[in-house]
């Protein structure tokens, strides 16, 4: 195994602690003096349904391998600083294993556990070697592993092929810092074309600026497929209110923001998705050397649709969608 130092790229000021080539990975966890409970560190870049349950099935992944654990939950609330400093604390308060939820958190925790030789699954993490929080596919990087969300680009390209067939223009707001995202707009781009579509990208560096990127882009396009951008994901009531005024689909890329108000997805189960983050950490926390298990990808997804939506804006769901989608309508005010 390649001895590696992490490189990270978090957009804060951020003391960044200079990685020793000392064998990190190949340290098991810190052991717990009771030997019967482990103390476990989750911080949650951000507050949405998406990586809420990603957390949940993060516990009950690790409640199904019987691993008794104190867990220490944390969200950064989608602050850069914050993010450093919660890693930073878990760190000193001796965890026995760190889960970081979304890239930024993932970064972050790895930052900071190196060099204490605390291991750290991801969870939510779209591309972990653009990342840099894996070697390659095959290759972990020392003291890190975990379960990747990869959008399955190609059937969210076709279900909006076949729920909108005469659509051109596909738009996509991202936020410009963010790795996961950068990554999944190139295979967007790579495979847009082969369905018929040109796509319309709109970059944003913070929150502030989604409104103004929002009204340029729905100017351009028949309709938006949304990703699991935590910077756009969290204010996705904006994007779904101006694009229902213009009776514009809005395609979500998971069932949580279909939920929400989004129109439909191809997109995967994050309740699973932590289920497989808790597994692996179990097996981490039991003994196995946590550099020697590749990351793993999420490649299962299910259909889901909002008809409620489909209807307020004026859009007909075909049947041979609706015959194998779950239904997800936004819950009602009352």
């Amino acid at each position: 195994m390649k001895n590696l130092k992490k490189v990270l790229t978090i957009g804060t000021a951020a003391i960044l602690c200079a990685a020793a080539l000392t064998g990190c990975g190949s340290s098991p966890a810190p052991s717990n003096e009771s030997n019967d409970s482990y103390k476990i560190g989750v911080l949650q870049y951000a507050d949405h349904p998406s990586l809420d349950n990603c957390r949940e099935g993060f516990k009950l992944g690790l409640d199904g391998e019987g691993i008794q654990y104190e867990l220490i939950e944390q969200s950064a609330k989608a602050d850069d600083a914050t993010n450093t400093q919660i890693a930073q604390q878990f760190v000193s308060q001796g965890v026995n294993l760190v889960c970081g939820i979304a890239t930024p958190s993932a970064q972050a925790c790895y930052n900071a556990a190196y060099e204490a030789k605390i291991p750290v699954i991801f969870n939510a993490v779209s591309d972990p070697v653009a990342a840099k929080l894996a070697v390659s596919a095959t290759e972990a990087m020392e003291g890190i592993s975990g379960i990747s969300d990869a959008l399955p680009v190609d059937a969210q390209l076709e279900l909006i092929r076949e729920m909108l067939p005469d659509a051109k223009k596909i738009g996509i707001l991202y936020t410009t810092s963010e790795a996961n995202s950068v990554s999944t707009i190139e295979s967007y781009k790579e495979k847009a074309g082969q369905y018929g579509f040109e796509l319309v990208e709109k970059g944003i560096s913070n929150a502030a600026e989604i409104p103004q990127a929002v009204d340029l882009l729905l100017t351009e396009v028949d309709c938006v497929t949304n990703m699991t951008d935590n910077t756009v994901v969290d204010n996705l009531p904006v994007l779904l209110e101006k694009a229902s005024a213009k009776n514009i689909p809005v395609f979500g890329s998971e069932e949580e923001q279909v939920g929400n108000g989004c129109i439909a997805s191809a997109g995967i189960d994050y309740i699973e998705l932590g289920k497989k983050a808790g597994i692996m950490a179990a097996r981490v926390l039991k003994g196995e050397n946590i550099t020697s298990i590749p990351y793993e990808t999420m490649t299962e997804s299910k259909i889901t649709i909002n008809t409620d939506t489909a209807g307020k804006i004026g859009v007909t769901i075909p049947q041979s969608i609706a015959d194998r989608a779950e239904v997800k309508n936004t819950p009602s005010e009352e």
